[in-house]
């Protein structure tokens, strides 16, 4: 049976550091929207009208992984509970375990979010 790990938290707060860390220990497939945004060449292109279109990559990539019954983590920020819904729906059409923990820390997010979009997510945020 397959895990699904969904790491969430405010940028800067250590989630991809975290995942990083567990994908390697546990041979996990680490997943993160801003994957999508990363070049062949390892450079990172934000590109906010995208953003749909990377959390819908993540979840196929999830999708995939688990219907190959790789362990999978992924790290969003999941600011409200519904983001969560369409991995809670995998984790059940795969049978797979699913964990979330939040991150806390705050550490300089390494993607450049303005202070102001922190603050939005941070009243946005559910528990």
């Amino acid at each position: 049976m397959p895990k699904l790990t969904l790491i969430r938290g405010l940028p800067g707060s250590g989630k991809s550091t975290l995942a990083e860390k567990l994908a390697q220990q546990t041979f996990a497939v680490h997943l993160e929207a801003d994957h999508f945004f990363t070049q062949d060449d390892g450079s990172y292109r934000y590109n906010a009208r995208r953003i749909k279109d990377a959390h819908i990559w993540c979840q196929g990539q999830c999708e995939y992984y688990l219907s190959l019954d790789f362990d999978v983590i992924v790290a969003n920020t999941f600011v409200e509970l519904w983001e969560m819904q369409i991995y809670h729906q995998l984790a059940d059409k795969y049978q797979a375990e699913i964990e979330v923990i939040h991150c806390k820390g705050t550490w300089q997010n390494i993607h450049n979010v303005s202070q102001a979009s922190i603050d939005d997510m941070k009243k946005r945020w559910q528990e």
